[in-house]
């Protein structure tokens, strides 16, 4: 195995994994980008009022009464075990076709790591028409980490990805009937991954490879709402896909006798992907003074990731992909307990754009249905304290992958994930 032929796998099974978790940011999409959202399952984002609501909505500002500052922190509790039920490696040596279980520990409890997500937004009020407004938002990031004894070590170990999203937005009433609101995006990524390599022999200790990458990339947003009447609000955006490219060192080590010491190396390498736009549609309707019903309709492009475009030192590549889009249904109340206590509740529907066949251990996601319930509290004239409480459960599924390593193995990764979390929110609008 020449030099130049161990590099170009190892840089294409590593960027690809990038891609990979990036593409499955709907999977660990993290929508928790407002609190009173969070306590109605996100039913009525796109059709509300105010600093709250600009990630689902630019227009979402247009015509405020006042200006505002948002500022809100998301805990998510994450229970998860990933389970093995007959992975195989096939390593190259004599007798040729030899295969044997992966072994090592075959249950990771909780690989899926707790994190803490903020939000910030703010909108200034230049006239009765024209507002300006700028949000802070994370939302594709997760960590997922195994132990290096562990069944899944062959295709992960450590998979970590963060991103800032930054929108600028402009949004203008254009009369009683249309709001509308466009805003430019900038978004920066960054990944670190790692997983073990197998050495030709099975009687030889693993090695290593690692990346570490990063990137800017530029879109935009566009929504409107429009008010048929007083008690009804019907609210569409669009978010554009972001073609990302993400640049990094791709590190091998470890790797012993037959092969070549100088197939442990250090070199750069970049993948292109786009992550995908999302459509969301939704309305609020006021029944009378105290209720008010939300539902709300969001399609994920994912089609658009139909492929990896790798370029390395040398060589470059097309890795096709498999995603599919995917279609987010919530439904929600808000209730006007008193005058200055607001009541929410919701559910949600959220299937995974991760593939039956070419799951991964990086990304152990399943479909997941959403139940939430939130408070909005009127501590002033100038100050709202909000705080909401969700429980997603994740369905089982199948981990059924099959990758040829960089030393020429053929891993069979099959298994199981299963799982739920808890988002505990709390946040406070103040308007001035």
């Amino acid at each position: 195995m020449s030099l130049s032929r161990t590099r170009l796998a190892a840089g294409v099974g590593l960027l690809a994994l990038v891609a990979a978790s990036q593409a499955s940011a709907s999977a660990f999409y993290l929508q928790e980008q407002s609190v009173r959202g969070t306590g109605r399952a996100y039913s009525g984002e796109v059709a509300d009022k105010g600093v709250a609501s600009l990630w689902w909505n630019p227009a979402s500002i247009a015509g405020i009464d006042r200006s505002e500052v948002y500022l809100g922190l998301n805990g998510v509790l994450v229970q998860s075990k990933v389970s093995d039920t007959g992975s195989t490696i096939t390593h190259p040596i004599p007798p040729a076709g030899l295969t044997t279980p992966v072994g090592g520990a075959n249950t990771a409890q909780k690989p899926i790591e707790n994190g803490l997500v903020p939000n910030l937004s703010g909108a200034w009020k230049v006239n009765d028409k024209l507002s300006l407004g700028l949000l802070v938002a994370a939302p594709y990031n997760f960590t997922t980490k195994y132990n290096t004894a562990s069944w899944t070590r062959y295709d992960a170990l450590k998979s970590q990805l963060r991103t800032i999203n930054i929108d600028g937005v402009v949004a203008y009433k254009v009369n009683d009937l249309i709001d509308l609101g466009v805003g430019f995006t900038a978004m920066r990524a960054s990944a670190e991954l790692t997983n073990a390599l197998p050495n030709i022999s099975p009687l030889q200790p693993d090695g290593v490879q690692a990346l570490k990458g990063d990137s800017w990339a530029y879109g935009y947003t566009v929504g409107a709402q429009l008010h048929p009447s007083k008690a009804l609000t019907i609210g569409a955006s669009y978010r554009s896909k972001i073609d990302q490219k993400l640049k990094g060192d791709v590190s091998v080590a470890g790797l012993l006798a037959p092969i070549p010491a100088a197939n442990n190396f250090n070199v750069g390498g970049q993948a292109k992907i786009t992550l995908p736009w999302i459509a969301n549609v939704g309305a609020r309707w006021a029944v009378n003074d105290q209720l008010t019903l939300n539902g709300s309709v969001s399609r994920v492009g994912w089609s658009e990731f139909d492929a990896i475009r790798i370029a390395f030192p040398g060589a470059a590549t097309t890795v096709p992909q498999n995603y599919k889009n995917v279609t987010t249904y919530a439904v929600g109340l808000d209730y006007q307990a008193t005058p200055k206590l607001t009541l929410r509740t919701g559910v949600q529907y959220d299937p995974t754009p991760t593939p039956d066949i070419g799951r991964t251990a990086r990304v152990p996601d399943g479909d997941r249905m959403m139940y939430a319930v939130g408070a909005t509290y009127t501590a002033t004239d100038n100050l709202k304290l909000d705080a909401a409480i969700s429980y997603i459960n994740f369905d089982k599924s199948n981990i059924n992958r099959t990758d040829v390593t960089a030393t020429g193995s053929t891993v069979n990764l099959r298994g199981t994930a299963e799982g739920s979390a808890v988002v505990l929110s709390t946040g406070a609008r103040f308007s001035f």
